[in-house]
């Protein structure tokens, strides 16, 4: 839905947010460490929050062996959403990707990624990978309100 204006200027939804395009919700998404993974564990919707890196176009996880994340997102579709909001000013944006995830098995690319800066805030040993692939990509952002007209 447009918002009337002039060309290229932002396109609002009926709620009022600006709609992100795909490459603005990927730099957003790298602007931030921390995320959401949606899995599912027992046939029912999982949240986790993770640290991650973009690496390749893909959203890059460290797991544990074992973990229930890592097994339950082996080749499943998953949901993954960041953020970031300022209450003082009251603007903020989502992005959310959906797409699959995999375990990182090949040689090559377990080096690569053992090289990034993808530090782990939560205990434990995290050596496994996940890597999700985003197919589906969508970001909303809250406009700074607009100054009051003297």
């Amino acid at each position: 839905m447009s918002n009337g204006r002039g060309q290229g200027e932002a396109v609002l939804d009926s709620g009022g947010l600006e709609i992100l395009g795909r490459e603005e919700c990927l730099a957003l998404l790298g602007a931030v460490p921390i995320g959401r993974i949606v899995f599912t564990d027992r046939a029912l919707p999982a949240v986790q929050p993770v640290n991650f890196v973009l690496s390749g176009g893909d959203i890059v996880i460290r797991t544990g062996a074992g973990s229930k994340l890592a097994a339950a997102s082996r080749g499943a579709v998953v949901a993954f959403e960041a953020d970031a909001f300022d209450p003082v000013t009251r603007t903020g944006w989502s992005v959310v990707v959906t797409g699959p995830a995999r375990v990182v098995s090949q040689a090559g690319e377990l080096r690569r990624l053992r090289d990034l800066a993808l530090p782990v805030w939560a205990p434990g040993e995290r050596g496994d990978y996940l890597a999700i692939t985003p197919e589906l990509v969508s970001g909303r952002r809250i406009p700074a309100p607009a100054a009051p007209v003297a």
